[in-house]
């Protein structure tokens, strides 16, 4: 997926690593405003520390969305303060949405440990997550332009919300039919759970420095291009990736019969019937895999993916940006949806 010569590979963890050194003390500040048994469950959230509050050996995920809201920031010309209160208020929000998804879904681990519901219990997950919601519009709206950035922030949650309610329904519709979930439905459901909150990430920064509107709007849009196509990579991962590098089994969305872009696109050629009766029964993901490979679904997603990767990098072409920083957003889009495919 990475064009040749990209240096992506190289440059992308950099970013990440710098953006999140620039926003780590403001973050863990901001958590320690929290009642302390909240401030806990957050601090283990974000892999900071055990149950128990023990420092954890290793730090928590590489950071995307923080890395979005100060790459956007920088790019649109905005102070650094607005780059990493945005950061601040995203990596908040993401991560208040992690605590929720897992209790909805039913996931009892997130990144190789115990999720927080099943580390704490349900009902103190859904308090720590509620705690950083309202942390996260607490830090936007003590900073200059802090309405604005709270309604941009509202808007991406309102979306988040609505993808989520898709998402969920789409497990309780038939794999074939004229109620099927369409690709078309997919891509939708995808650009608001996904690529909202990273569009408001790449974008909130700048609404926060006062840059024009049109610059904020083409970041947003470039966020939301990545999500989408974030999420497709994932999908694809989901079936083929090595569990190695993804830390899941190999055919994990098969087995839990997760409505995919691979098997939506599958779903509508002739192998259908015998896909669906594979999908139905969960008694043989390598031979829905390779079923579904060979309807093309598993090229089609990958071609999906690369479209809005293409979207996504003509949004950040269209309006005058910072150079330097616009690159280093670049090397993070491409390395995102790259991914070891």
């Amino acid at each position: 997926m990475t064009a040749p010569g990209s240096t992506a590979p190289v440059l992308a963890p950099r970013v990440l690593g710098r953006c999140r050194a620039l926003v780590r003390p403001a973050l863990a500040e901001a958590v320690e405003r929290l009642h302390p048994w909240v401030g806990e469950m957050a601090a283990y959230a974000f892999g900071w520390c055990e149950v128990g509050g023990a420092p954890a050996p290793a730090s928590g995920g590489k950071g995307v969305r923080q890395a979005l809201a100060v790459l956007g920031a920088e790019a649109a010309g905005a102070p650094e303060r607005a780059g990493v209160a945005a950061a601040v208020a995203v990596e908040l929000v993401h991560t208040f949405s992690l605590l929720h998804d897992d209790i909805m879904d039913g996931d009892a681990a997130r990144r190789r440990r115990p999720a927080v519901w099943k580390a704490y219990g349900t009902g103190p997950a859904v308090l720590a997550g509620d705690a950083l919601f309202a942390l996260a519009v607490e830090t936007l709206a003590a900073r200059s332009g802090g309405p604005a950035a709270v309604r941009a922030l509202s808007a991406a949650l309102g979306d988040l919300v609505r993808g989520q309610a898709d998402d969920l329904l789409f497990a309780a519709r038939p794999w074939t039919g004229p109620e099927q979930v369409r690709p078309d439905e997919y891509r939708a459901m995808a650009e608001r759970k996904t690529g909202a909150l990273l569009g408001c990430a790449a974008a909130l920064g700048s609404v926060l420095g006062g840059a024009a509107a049109g610059t904020s709007a083409a970041l947003d849009r470039a966020g939301r291009h990545l999500g989408v196509a974030f999420q497709i990579v994932d999908d694809v991962l989901g079936v083929w990736g090595d569990p190695a590098v993804t830390g899941k089994p190999v055919h994990g969305d098969l087995r839990e019969r997760k409505k995919t872009f691979p098997v939506l696109v599958a779903l509508r050629t002739p192998v259908a019937p015998r896909l669906a009766a594979l999908l139905e029964s969960g008694t043989d993901p390598a031979a829905a895999a390779a079923l579904i490979e060979e309807a093309g679904g598993r090229s089609a997603a990958l071609a999906e993916a690369r479209r809005h990767l293409t979207a996504a990098e003509a949004a950040l072409t269209a309006v005058p940006l910072e150079a330097g920083a616009a690159a280093d957003l670049r090397s993070l889009l491409d390395f995102l949806v790259r991914r070891d495919l």
